[in-house]
């Protein structure tokens, strides 16, 4: 499978409307994922297009549904377009339904286990003297209680009343509507795990060092918050791999020159992937074994294809030489990789650098280090603000743990840029 787009909702247009502009005719056959139940207005154009499947995630906080819930006095258009989405969802070919399927056991476990280990916080805890054990318990929590707001309805009832204008009355019996916010909440658990590894935390973001400023490279980077969110991105996808050891995942956006309609303004999706055996092959067809004490040849590392290497396989554009693209790695990317992303004319490259200039049984980092032509921004403290420039924040204290702000935060706190909230 491929993705052929990631979009969100401008101040004009809704995100299926977008979806339309973007895709016309080639959107047949596909599936479309909503974070909530696309209005009548885009599903009408979108079930003409021919998709195969629309899912969507099954309540919203915002949405416009709720008001009329707790206020009776409110007019009608928001139930007349629930009834006329529910009418175009039961005459069409394609598949209306709900996103939301349980969790595998043990995948809450297993992603906080792994999210703990990765990268990004086991840099932080190597360079931070006084690091607190529960940094990111506390980070965690705090992510958990950003995404229940965003993407929970609180109140049980008033959730019911929605799932019933909407059409959904068979999921507000019990034990389909109890196992309905177990699941929800169980995925909101998952996203604000994932997040939380990739923290935000006092000085340290994703920075070009100093010794490539004069290379002649675009070292101009993304604003933290969007570089942020475009990693964590990256992050979920690593849990989709098929190495149980190490799971790594990556994505890559462009840059156009002017502006779109799209809510993610000048960027765009180019393809994502993460590492897995070749395509169509039998879980035991290759090895999965790396120990370094067990022979050369029944080791994985021929076998595999890298996160890098799926992401350009089954990327959807071509790459512009004329445009700025990123690729975004949760891990540094290896020498089998470099030339690639070098020769596919990327422009930057994001990722943590804990593996640069190692090498491990048969997969070597050497060449990361000495890549020349594309700038590199990886996971450290900012080299121009580590100490005198940053402030601290008197209200961010919670269980000991002291956050902090650069001024590169600061300068950017007023040009966010959320690429996945719709």
């Amino acid at each position: 499978m491929k993705i052929i787009g990631l979009h969100c909702s401008s101040t004009d247009l809704h995100a299926g409307q977008i979806a339309l502009i973007k895709h016309g005719s080639r959107l047949k056959n596909c599936d479309l994922y909503f974070s909530r139940k696309p209005c009548s207005t885009c599903l009408k154009m979108i079930v003409n297009a021919g998709v195969n499947r629309i899912s969507y995630w099954p309540a919203d906080p915002e949405i416009s549904l709720q008001n009329e819930v707790s206020n009776p006095m409110t007019t009608d258009d928001a139930k007349l377009d629930a009834k006329a989405v529910e009418r175009l969802k039961s005459n069409s070919r394609a598949r209306v339904c709900v996103l939301l399927q349980p969790l595998v056991c043990y995948m809450v476990q297993f992603v906080e286990e792994t999210s703990t280990k990765f990268d990004f916080i086991q840099k932080i805890a190597k360079s931070q003297t006084d690091f607190n054990t529960d940094f990111y318990a506390v980070c965690r929590q705090e992510r958990i209680k950003e995404y229940e707001s965003l993407f929970l309805i609180s109140n049980e009832e008033t959730h019911k009343q929605i799932l019933m204008t909407i059409g959904l009355e068979n999921l507000c019996e019990n034990p389909y509507f109890s196992n309905l916010r177990q699941n929800m909440k169980d995925l909101v658990l998952v996203l604000a795990t994932v997040a939380a590894s990739v923290p935000v935390f006092g000085s340290f973001g994703f920075y070009n060092s100093e010794s490539q400023q004069t290379n002649g490279t675009d070292h101009q980077g993304l604003p933290q918050e969007i570089a942020r969110h475009c990693m964590i991105q990256a992050r979920l996808l690593a849990y989709r791999t098929e190495d149980h050891k190490t799971g790594v995942g990556a994505i890559i956006w462009a840059e156009e020159k002017s502006r779109s309609c799209d809510g993610t303004g000048a960027m765009y999706f180019i393809g994502c992937g993460y590492n897995a055996f070749p395509v169509g092959s039998e879980y035991a067809d290759f090895p999965h074994m790396d120990d370094k004490q067990k022979d050369r040849e029944i080791r994985k590392f021929r076998y595999i294809i890298h996160a890098e290497q799926n992401a350009l396989t089954f990327r959807c554009r071509e790459i512009k030489p004329d445009e700025r693209s990123m690729i975004f790695v949760t891990k540094c990317p290896c020498d089998e990789c470099v030339p690639l992303i070098k020769g596919a004319g990327i422009k930057q490259i994001y990722a943590g650098d804990v593996d640069a200039g190692k090498k491990k049984a048969d997969i070597s980092y050497m060449k990361f280090d000495e890549l020349e032509g594309v700038s590199k921004f990886t996971w450290q403290l900012n080299p121009l603000h580590t100490n005198a420039l940053e402030f601290h924040d008197p209200t961010a204290r919670e269980n000991g743990v002291q956050k902090t702000k650069s001024l590169d935060d600061q300068q950017h706190q007023n040009k966010k840029l959320c690429l996945g909230h719709y």
